[in-house]
């Protein structure tokens, strides 16, 4: 186990809601509580509209916070500071955006693009100096300098992600914030990407939090995975245990509809299909926020949040299923499962 120096950032009850009218209250990140180490990859899964997205944001304070706290090495991110310490934070946690072909300036040359961030921060000494930077950087993403002086609509999606994770290593960050940043790109692409994510954080030594859809892609990438539903973390573990032995009804769902490479075995596998569809952030269900759903559900469930249990060591999950007050109620639940 990891123990507190190793933590970079600690996600302390963190709460992202948004007014929609004056009745009305979106709770897109409502309690997310989880740390990242430094040189980890951690991995956020969930259905669309589960907060995911929104929750990298806040904890990068593109967004403000409801409520909670976001400590990075040390540092309350949404803590009112000085503006020489708000932009030394914005310095050392960067982002790369899901779009490619949306989160580039098409009105700028892939240089300016890139050295934006250099010249806010002051980072190069002039002119020779911020072009050697560059090109440098197109080059560590697999780029040549040739490409220094084009625009956005010259490259293919995969070459504007590159360029997309040029701009985010400009200012040399310890974080990065990867809100899935392969799901608009062609699948003969996607591993190039990841793999070129993966040489980058061996190398710069990068902490990576990494949002995506894809199980089979973050299973590759990550080293521990949370999995997120309406806003609320269900389950967290290594990837390892997460996908040998997922403990949550919906963990277990998601993760029967991966297809297998093995036409035998995927002819036979059960699939795991879940009724009705995910409810509105703007008006969850109570008690847990996944048992309008859940095969499993028990009266105590629409009565009572489920606590945040260390089922197994390293292993945390949001269920009644495992929690010793409520296990008489779930007695043939477990069963079923096993």
């Amino acid at each position: 186990m990891k123990n507190n120096e190793d933590k970079l950032l600690e996600i302390k009850d963190l709460k992202k809601h948004f007014k929609v009218d004056r009745k009305t209250t979106l709770k897109a990140v409502d309690g997310l509580n989880f740390d990242i180490y430094k040189g980890e990859t951690f991995g956020l899964v969930g259905e669309s509209g589960c907060g995911k997205s929104t929750a990298g944001r806040t904890i990068l304070r593109l967004y403000g916070a409801t409520d909670g706290d976001v400590i990075f090495d040390g540092k309350n991110v949404h803590d009112k500071k000085s503006a020489a310490d708000t932009k030394e934070l914005s310095r050392k946690m960067q982002m790369i955006f899901q779009d490619p072909y949306a989160s580039l300036n098409p009105r700028m040359t892939v240089k300016d693009i890139i050295a934006e961030g250099i010249d806010i921060h002051g980072l190069a000494n002039n002119k020779q100096d911020r072009e050697d930077k560059v090109i440098e950087l197109l080059e560590t993403v697999g780029l040549n300098k040739e490409h220094a002086n084009r625009y956005p609509h010259e490259f293919s999606g995969g070459q504007r992600q590159r360029i997309g994770i040029a701009r985010a290593l400009a200012l040399d960050p310890d974080f990065i914030v990867a809100d899935e940043p392969i799901s608009a790109l062609d699948v003969s692409i996607q591993a190039q990407v990841v793999n070129l994510m993966k040489r980058l954080q061996k190398e710069r030594g990068l902490t990576y939090l990494f949002i995506a859809h894809d199980l089979a892609m973050v299973k590759h990438i990550s080293d521990r995975v949370g999995v997120m539903y309406l806003g609320r973390m269900m389950e967290l573990a290594s990837s390892d245990d997460l996908y040998k032995n997922p403990l949550h009804p919906y963990t277990r769902a998601l993760l029967s509809a991966i297809p297998k490479s093995d036409p035998d075995v995927e002819k036979n596998r059960e699939r795991i299909i879940l009724e009705g569809d995910v409810p509105s952030p703007t008006n969850p269900p109570s008690g847990c926020p996944f048992r309008t759903r859940c095969p499993l559900a028990q009266e105590v469930c629409a009565e009572v949040v489920p606590a945040w249990i260390e089922a197994e060591e390293g292993h945390h999950v949001a269920c009644h299923v495992y929690d010793d007050r409520y296990s008489d109620q779930f007695d043939a639940a477990k069963q079923a499962m096993s």
